[in-house]
């Protein structure tokens, strides 16, 4: 199993467990996927904390072997059918973040309502510099952190640092690696203080109110992603380049 669950009062955590980097591959992806369906259902639930194994990385990103022509329609199901059911939850999500959170991470940690990191975290959304683009950041990040910030995480490829995160507004609190669990449990404590029934109502009117638009911007990124970012020759080379370990040549067609 790539992911474990563990049930304690109103709070259930959710762990990636897939050494060394906790890469999204489709196996943890489908586990995932049934994972928020049984959470979807518990009403004993207020909180879910999504957090990862291991102290090099939340996630590195959704497995590049997956990225193919042939493989990409299956892995955007996959991945994006989590993010879509973490956004639709009744509970109140946390993303907790130790180390890198890099790619469909990335994107899946903003589908939380919460992001908490630790001061060694970093963030980002390198697919442009293997021929690809982030089709859920493309359709979300803008409204979350300004368009410019969007643009210059989504465009440039590059890693921001925690503290960075936190600036731009992609991150809600951040915390020394060793007062993380204490930052957690103030938060926890913090949200379980309030009516169950209302924080699921408050959440409800939250999400649909602020992201009303994410639905039909989502299917519009997958659409161009396989109409068009598919049809290029760049798409295959990046993946190669990034599998031979070399820099991609790329041919701008």
């Amino acid at each position: 199993m790539n992911v474990t669950v563990a049930k304690e009062n109103r709070l259930t955590t959710v762990t990636l467990d897939r050494p060394p980097v906790n890469v999204l591959d489709l196996k943890l992806l489908r586990e995932l996927d049934a994972t928020l369906d049984s959470v979807a259902g518990d009403r004993a639930t207020d909180l879910l904390v999504v957090r990862a194994a291991g102290d090099r990385a939340f996630s590195a990103g959704v497995d590049i072997r997956d990225h193919t022509r042939e493989k990409v329609p299956e892995m955007l199901d996959a991945v994006h059918g989590v993010i879509r059911k973490l956004v639709a939850l009744p509970q109140i999500t946390i993303a907790v973040i130790d180390g890198a959170c890099l790619g469909g991470a990335c994107e899946l940690a903003s589908a939380c309502d919460f992001i908490i990191a630790s001061e060694r975290s970093s963030f980002g959304t390198p697919e442009i510099t293997v021929g690809c683009y982030p089709p859920v950041a493309v359709a979300r990040f803008a409204s979350l952190i300004g368009y410019h910030r969007a643009a210059e995480m989504i465009l440039t490829g590059r890693t921001f640092s925690a503290a960075e995160a936190l600036a731009m507004g992609f991150i809600n609190r951040l915390f020394p690696s060793e007062q993380m669990e204490n930052g957690l449990a103030t938060l926890r404590d913090e949200l379980l203080s309030n009516s169950s029934a209302v924080l699921r109502i408050t959440a409800k009117a939250l999400r649909e109110l602020s992201s009303s638009t994410f639905v039909s911007a989502l299917q519009r990124s997958e659409q161009i992603y396989r109409d068009e970012l598919l049809a290029t020759e760049d798409v295959e080379e990046g993946v190669r380049a990034f599998l031979e370990k070399r820099k991609p040549v790329w041919k701008h067609r």
